[in-house]
């Protein structure tokens, strides 16, 4: 009666038309003409008198004889079918249904009225599900709120293994398992396993505000944990939060927490485990029998549900499993190496004093700047080692590293004899040949600034003098030394010198033959 009551306003103290006033009250305009004509049979216009002011001798006035309001001429169309194709196709939209739903009732409902008769229809549905959720788009994961106590088989001590919970949207398939802990193995391992259970991984996946899943809770922009974020991209699946305090952004898993509890943690309590994987073969029995329990407000279970909706709808698994890997910051040293696990791993040489993030695994060690993969090595198991990639060092480091002992003297032998003989002397005269290292570098350098012959005879003359040095070939070279005329060598058989000083064998002779008489 109000909306009769309005069209009488807007036609008679306003001056509206049917078709105004029938956009205006989203009513037919044919219901529109129906009403202002028995109004205009019953004597009533705007405002209306006030002995039928009320709604029931109103109706009685339009209505007489007990007549009410003209039915629909329509049957409704099948919502039921409707809901469930939704469910199923998450590209598919009203407006589709409605064209194949005309094709087939030229006579029918217009789009408009279609979809205001589908979300009356909708709103008056008994649904357990109370979010539109979409086949195979989002897995909801949880931790249970009670434990499963494991006894140690030695000393008989329980300790008690959380329990993780991942429930589908659409056809609220659940899956359960009892882990060591909840730290970060525990989280990304389950989500592993309950992919490869269900056959297939959703487009996204709806944690609470957890520290495994996320690190820094924001209602409008949540830092992810890195670890959790690296897994949604192996996956090729993404991560939508629940907001802060807000569980019912994730009702599907917090009603399926209850359940598990109930049906799986209740019916396991007169048991007693000394193993995970013992418990874990327990929970999956119940788990098959409490998917394939009927609902009682809708037809099916929830593994019926998911072969129908969810499992053509999931996407395949990627061809490797995720394998775990740790996330943490270092800062690389003047040595272009950062420290990781007692170790050091290098990075290319331009990154020193940056900030890096390191990505670990049980074999590999990844370093990662501004999101960038910048170096991979593999993981060492012990302590104290330093791995290096060559390339990553600069061109003066890797020639410098280049030149070995044998590689020095090939290439001071391009010079001459002198030169290589100096280099191996400069080499043999150390402990350890790398300390003649330097020396022979210092005189790879003066070759640039001195000729082939100069180099070679200050070399010769080196090793006359037993300076085999970096400085005494320096200072030979710099004093020109090496350019004077070489001293002419003593001939032996040069007659001695005659003076009236010397005295000759002889007179030893005679001094020998005097004293022998003498005696």
């Amino acid at each position: 009666m109000r909306r009769i009551k309005d069209l009488l306003r807007l036609h008679h103290e306003l001056g509206r038309g049917q078709r105004e006033i029938a956009r205006c009250l989203q009513i037919a305009q044919s219901t529109v003409h129906d009403y202002l004509r028995r109004a205009h049979r019953a004597g009533l216009s705007w405002p209306l008198p006030e002995g039928i002011a009320d709604d029931r001798k109103l109706e009685a006035a339009l209505f007489p004889g007990g007549q009410t309001a003209a039915p629909n001429r329509q049957s409704l169309p099948d919502f039921v079918s409707v809901e469930n194709q939704l469910r199923s196709h998450r590209n598919l939209t009203l407006l589709l249904l409605w064209q194949e739903y005309h094709e087939a009732n030229p006579e029918g409902y217009s789009y408009s009225r279609f979809c205001v008769l589908y979300r009356r229809w909708k709103r008056k549905q008994d649904v357990v599900l109370r979010q539109d959720h979409k086949a195979g788009e989002k897995l909801f994961v949880d931790w249970g709120g009670d434990h499963l106590s494991i006894y140690d088989p030695d000393t008989g001590s329980p300790w008690y293994a959380p329990i993780f919970v991942a429930s589908l949207g659409a056809s609220s398939y659940t899956y359960a398992e009892a882990t060591r802990d909840q730290q970060l193995p525990s989280w990304i391992g389950a989500h592993v396993r309950t992919f490869e259970s269900m056959g297939g991984c959703p487009r996204f996946t709806v944690p609470d505000n957890t520290k495994t899943a996320v690190t820094r809770a924001c209602r409008y922009d949540p830092d992810l944990n890195p670890t959790y974020q690296a897994f949604a991209v192996h996956y090729g699946i993404g991560i939508l939060p629940a907001r802060p305090y807000k569980p019912r952004d994730k009702a599907v898993v917090e009603s399926n927490v209850q359940v598990v509890q109930r049906w799986i943690l209740a019916a396991l309590r007169h048991r007693k485990f000394f193993s995970l994987a013992e418990a874990n073969a327990a929970i999956r029995e119940l788990l098959v029998v409490l998917n394939h329990r009927p609902f009682k407000k809708r037809s099916g279970n929830r593994a019926s549900r998911f072969q129908e909706f969810d499992k053509p709808a999931l996407q395949p698994l990627p061809a490797t499993p995720y394998e775990l890997g740790e996330w943490c910051k270092a800062r690389i040293n003047i040595d272009y190496h950062c420290v990781f696990d007692k170790n050091f791993y290098s990075v290319p040489y331009t990154l020193v004093q940056e900030t890096v993030e390191i990505r670990s695994t049980p074999t590999t060690v990844e370093i990662f700047h501004q999101g960038q993969r910048v170096a991979s090595h593999p993981r060492s198991p012990a302590t104290d080692k330093t791995i290096t990639n060559h390339e990553h060092r600069p061109k003066s480091h890797q020639a410098h590293l280049e030149w070995t002992p044998s590689r020095m003297v090939n290439w001071a032998a391009t010079i001459g004899p002198h030169t290589a003989q100096l280099f191996q002397r400069i080499l043999e005269d150390k402990p350890h040949p790398e300390m003649g290292y330097r020396s022979c570098l210092g005189v790879i350098r003066l070759s640039t600034l001195y000729s082939s012959a100069r180099m070679e005879a200050a070399a010769d003359l080196a090793l006359q003098a037993g300076a085999c040095r970096y400085q005494s070939i320096k200072s030979i070279l710099q004093n020109g030394l090496d350019q004077q005329p070489k001293p002419s060598p003593i001939s032996l058989s040069t007659p001695p010198t005659q003076h009236d000083n010397l005295r000759g064998p002889q007179y030893f002779t005679a001094k020998e033959t005097t004293c022998s008489n003498n005696q």
